[in-house]
């Protein structure tokens, strides 16, 4: 390595140690700061041991809240507030429901028009429904006669009966659908009220049957809570079931403003009847007969009814006072279990909140452990290189190699702390296996086809290589690409073209590559030289071989010796790197083709010094040309 290189490497190693302390000390901060978060809200976990309602003459509005709200209750005890609301609603939709009755029978209905009308229809099919029921009744009792005294009940009497049974059950019915047609249109709600009434009680009915799972505590249901998606999918439902409990919570105290009002007029309205009753008995005359009359007037017969109906009136009063000062109460307590159990979800949400900043702590730790372990193998790494001449390029690929593996093991893991391991492993491995394969083939034989390439029989930087049919020296082996520096043809002038040529590494999958660089980087070169036709001709060709055979002993013995070791098999050993010369007629003599082995660093200094000789020898005479030259004397035997 040359001291250019060197000086290169220590400033980038200094940079890469400065960038280091930089990202250690910014994840050791974050780190820092999600424990003392953690730490701060440590207290959640010790201290653990909106709708609308649907449209209709009573409100049913806390009932359907309350039992919309219970569908979303997680721990027991956020359950047992919801069946204690459920209970108030439950108390509170009834009284509402008695006190609408009340007030619908308290009202005092003015018939006139369409309504007159069909008050006189209800009151003839009344009177029809009586006499049916008269007819049937009577039937009944001949029948009963009859079968009392043993003998046959005439066919006669059995058909009466159920004609009479029958208009009985026609006169009900038209008397139920015009009571129904003069209820609105009098304004009379009883009826509309009685069939909400049934329906909701057909409603309780089904819901009373339905089983209530008694649900878990909270110290147990926040640890189900185990991956960083599971609790942030919490922490955003209990906000979501915070802000609802909130809004019911708005609305019974709505409620209980409103039943307030209602309770001050209603209060007001009580007052006034009694009032009046007292000055109703007050007015009274001192002496009055037994019948009803007075001393010096007519019966005050009007005055008692009137009496009667006010007595009747304030008794209805202060029933529906009774109930509306229940339904009051009832509200208020509601109020309070929905501030419960608001309170017992905010400390929930700080559970999950907790639970939060530990997977956020879980994360930074592997992400600092991870940065720790890179910092720690890249120490190792240059101590062990240190002062021993490793080759820097494959060090360089061991780095490369030792980051990979760990980034993946951080990312790894820390999708393991977010989503958890997969519930249906084989199926998403097949699946996720198929799509790669498919979609990023090119890019997983290159990632392949690198580890090939990182191998003993693989190619490195500065090797001179062919790829495709493109040679070049090799500048940068990626994790899926190689870059060649372009070069001329080895054999003819091995300059750079100064073209960047990049592979996908999946040539060394599916492809094929040369390298010509082995451990010597030994390569075969040639020369053409024209030597003229006379006398001396193949003395001359003779000489440029044993000229050739001298300049090249050296690098042919070595080659020989690097090319056995290097093979897998003895087979080799039966190649020789000597020189060969052939011989090709020419117009103007004879064209010689002399090829030989040299280094490829070495290749255009050997060829000048081949040349060099060929001239010399050409220029002499021929019968100079010496018939051996020293040092090229066979062997004796």
């Amino acid at each position: 390595m040359s001291n250019v290189e060197k000086d290169f490497l220590e400033i980038a190693d200094t940079k890469t140690s400065k960038r280091r302390l930089v990202l250690v000390a910014a994840a050791a901060a974050v780190l820092l700061l999600f424990l003392a978060a953690s730490y701060l809200t440590q207290g959640a976990m010790a201290d653990l041991p909106f709708l609308k309602g649907q449209p209709g003459l009573v409100d049913q509005r806390p009932w359907l809240t309350a039992s919309a709200l219970a569908d979303t209750a997680v721990s027991a005890e956020e359950k047992q507030f919801a069946r204690e609301a459920e209970r108030l609603a439950d108390h509170e939709v009834d009284q509402a429901f008695a006190m609408a009755m009340r007030q619908a029978e308290m009202q005092t209905l003015v018939l006139n028009g369409p309504a007159l009308q069909i008050q006189k229809k209800v009151n003839w099919l009344a009177g029809q429904v009586k006499q049916d029921q008269a007819a049937v009744d009577a039937l009944n009792a001949q029948m009963a006669a009859a079968t009392k005294r043993g003998g046959v009940v005439a066919p006669t009497l059995q058909d009466n009966l159920d004609v009479a049974k029958g208009q009985l059950q026609l006169d009900t019915d038209e008397l139920s659908d015009e009571s129904g047609n003069l209820a609105r249109a009098s304004g009379d709600k009883r009826i509309q009220i009685q069939q909400e009434l049934a329906a909701r009680e057909a409603t309780m009915q089904k819901y009373d049957s339905q089983a209530n799972s008694p649900g878990e505590p909270a110290v147990i249901s926040a640890k189900r809570y185990q991956t960083l998606d599971e609790r942030l999918d919490a922490w955003s439902n209990q906000r979501a079931r915070r802000a609802s409990l909130q809004q019911a919570q708005a609305e019974t105290d709505a409620d209980i403003a409103r039943l307030t009002a209602q309770y001050a007029a209603l209060n007001a309205q009580s007052n006034a009847a009694t009032a009046s009753i007292e000055t109703a008995n007050a007015a009274k005359p001192a002496s009055a007969t037994g019948l009803g009359a007075t001393a010096n007037g007519p019966p005050v017969v009007s005055d008692a009814k009137d009496k009667l109906a006010g007595m009747a009136r304030a008794h209805e009063l202060a029933q529906i006072h009774a109930i509306l000062e229940d339904r009051l109460q009832t509200e208020k307590q509601l109020s309070t279990v929905y501030a419960k159990w608001i309170a017992q979800v905010g400390l929930q949400h700080r559970i999950a909140f907790h639970l939060l900043l530990q997977s956020m702590v879980e994360i930074m730790a592997l992400v600092l452990g991870a940065m720790l372990v890179w910092w720690l193998v890249q120490a190792l790494l240059d101590r062990a290189v240190s002062g021993t001449g490793v080759d820097y390029r494959s060090v360089h690929t061991l780095r490369t190699i030792v980051n990979l593996a760990i980034e993946l093991v951080t990312l790894v893991l820390i999708l393991l702390t977010i989503f958890g391991a997969p519930s249906q492993m084989p199926t998403i491995l097949g699946l996720g296996v198929a799509g790669l394969t498919v979609v990023f083939q090119n890019f997983i034989l290159a990632f392949f086809g690198w580890f090939m390439l990182m191998g003993r029989n693989g190619i490195r930087v500065s090797d001179l290589v062919e790829i495709n049919g493109v040679g070049g020296e090799v500048v940068e082996v990626g994790l899926f690409r190689t870059t060649l520096l372009e070069t001329g043809n080895w054999t003819d002038k091995g300059h750079p073209t100064g073209r960047r040529v990049r592979f996908l590494n999946s040539y060394a999958v599916t492809g094929q590559f040369f390298n010509f660089s082995t451990a010597g980087q030994w390569m075969w070169d040639e020369i053409a030289v024209n030597v003229p036709d006379g006398d001396g001709t193949y003395r001359t060709i003779e000489a440029i071989h044993k000229a050739v055979l001298q300049q090249t002993e050296n690098d042919v013995k070595l080659a020989e010796a690097e090319w056995k070791d290097a093979a897998s098999q003895q087979a080799l050993g039966r190649f020789s790197g000597a020189p060969s010369v052939d011989m090709r007629p020419a117009a103007s003599g004879i064209d010689i083709l002399v090829r030989y082995v040299t280094r490829a660093k070495d290749r255009s200094e050997m060829r000048n010094k081949l040349y060099e000789s060929v001239i010399k020898l050409l220029h002499k005479p021929p019968s100079a040309v010496p018939a051996t030259v020293p040092g090229t004397e066979p062997e004796q035997k």
